[in-house]
């Protein structure tokens, strides 16, 4: 997979909380063996109109958010089904990181991202961002007075980085396993090859044992 240290890019935002899995890629889409293909079907049912033109009212749609590779949404990002085609739709249509609010209640909290999607995520090397509540807030609202607002997401530091005028910074914490294998590109399969001659060897000592 492709790794991840940093990237700046353009934020688009997506001011809308429970985005499930099959908005993110409808069911339809499901069909094809390949992994490529799926970013033009990202958010299909919500981008394109009837008449298949791009729908003016969808957030995504909007001149401002074109060639944008950082996307932030609402909390609980990627419920619904396991399909791993949602990731994959999201990182083909050219986002490198999504950030998400988890929300504090007093009877618990909602994670800014399902685990499934997360955990699909990290797999692929699109990077989740958990923020606060508060903090995504203002993002959106940064966003809204600064048409083209960048960011900088820095997986090493763990930092994402306002390019305003006067720079804002927000921390965020990461898993440092899944961390290490994003930042090396390592997916599970290449993993487990820089434990091949372990394997060969064992391999080769169950042979003995049965020949």
């Amino acid at each position: 997979m492709q790794s991840f240290e940093k990237h700046r890019g353009i934020i688009a935002t997506l001011d809308r909380a429970n985005v499930d899995t099959d908005q993110i890629i409808p069911k339809q889409f499901l069909k094809s063996i390949a992994r490529t293909g799926f970013g033009e079907a990202l958010f299909c049912d919500w981008k394109y109109a009837a008449d298949g033109s791009l729908d003016a009212s969808f957030e995504l749609n909007a001149d401002r958010f074109r060639g944008a590779s950082i996307l932030i949404a609402r909390n609980n990002f990627g419920c619904g089904s396991s399909r791993e085609h949602a990731v994959w739709a999201v990182a083909q249509a050219g986002f490198r990181a999504v950030i998400a609010p988890r929300i504090e209640h007093e009877d618990g909290s909602v994670k800014a991202f399902a685990d499934i999607f997360q955990n699909n995520a990290s797999k692929n090397g699109l990077v989740t961002v958990e923020l606060s509540e508060s903090e995504v807030n203002e993002i959106f609202n940064t966003v809204t007075t600064t048409p083209g607002l960048e960011a900088t997401v820095d997986l090493v530091t763990q930092q994402v980085t306002l390019h305003t005028h006067e720079p804002v910074i927000y921390n965020f914490d990461f898993d440092p396993a899944i961390k290490e294998n994003i930042l090396l590109g390592r997916d599970d399969i290449g993993q487990t090859l820089e434990h091949e001659s372990t394997i060969t060897a064992y391999e080769d000592r169950i042979g003995e044992t049965t020949d």
